[in-house]
């Protein structure tokens, strides 16, 4: 009989996250901070002298989320913030790659998902409303990334990611920072945002 091959990783906080069937117990905001700042987008094609990592996106998200719902509630900030957040075990996939992968990784991202959310009180499951004001946060942080730092022409970011309405992002710039500073505003946030729900 062959034997399982080892499916759990070892966090830095000395947790041991079995991806397979994660439980919230195993999840620390740090760890995620951590595994975010260094996780870089675009497959680390980018200008400038530090990857533009996947915790700065998140950043971002969260604060066009904002200027997209100025209603929105402490929690649901905090979904958008976290919205990537099995991506510091999973790694960032470009979208083709995660389309050769097949539905495996969208099953492993939602049991990830779930066990994140449960474990800072959230809902397991994205309501689909939200799921939806979160993804066009998404993909205009994608616009930005792709014109500021990836090398895209507005032309080619329109045709993909749509054209984002200028009043939504107005005063938003990329910033690429060490992953050290990216890694204490991620923590920061999200235990201000924590406090907030209280």
């Amino acid at each position: 009989m062959a034997k399982q091959a080892r499916a759990w990783q070892r966090m830095l906080s000395g947790r041991r996250l079995d991806l397979l069937d994660p439980t919230p117990v195993d999840i620390e905001i740090e760890d995620i901070a951590h595994g975010l700042a260094f996780v870089a987008r675009w497959n680390g094609q980018t200008y400038g002298d530090y990857a533009y990592s996947v915790a700065e996106h998140s950043l971002l998200v969260e604060a066009l989320f904002a200027r997209i719902d100025p209603k929105a509630t402490a929690a649901e900030k905090l979904t958008a913030l976290l919205h990537d957040a099995p991506e510091y075990v999973i790694g960032d996939m470009i979208s083709p790659v995660k389309a050769a992968v097949g539905p495996g990784y969208g099953a492993l991202d939602d049991r990830l998902t779930a066990a994140i959310h449960i474990r800072f009180g959230l809902p397991a499951v994205t309501p689909p409303k939200l799921k939806k004001k979160i993804k066009q946060a998404d993909k205009i942080s994608a616009w930005m990334e792709a014109t500021q730092i990836a090398g895209f022409s507005e032309a080619e970011a329109d045709k993909f990611f749509g054209r984002p309405d200028h009043g939504v992002i107005d005063g938003l710039s990329i910033q690429l920072r060490p992953p050290v500073e990216v890694r204490s505003d991620f923590t920061a946030r999200h235990n201000a945002l924590l406090k907030e729900i209280g």
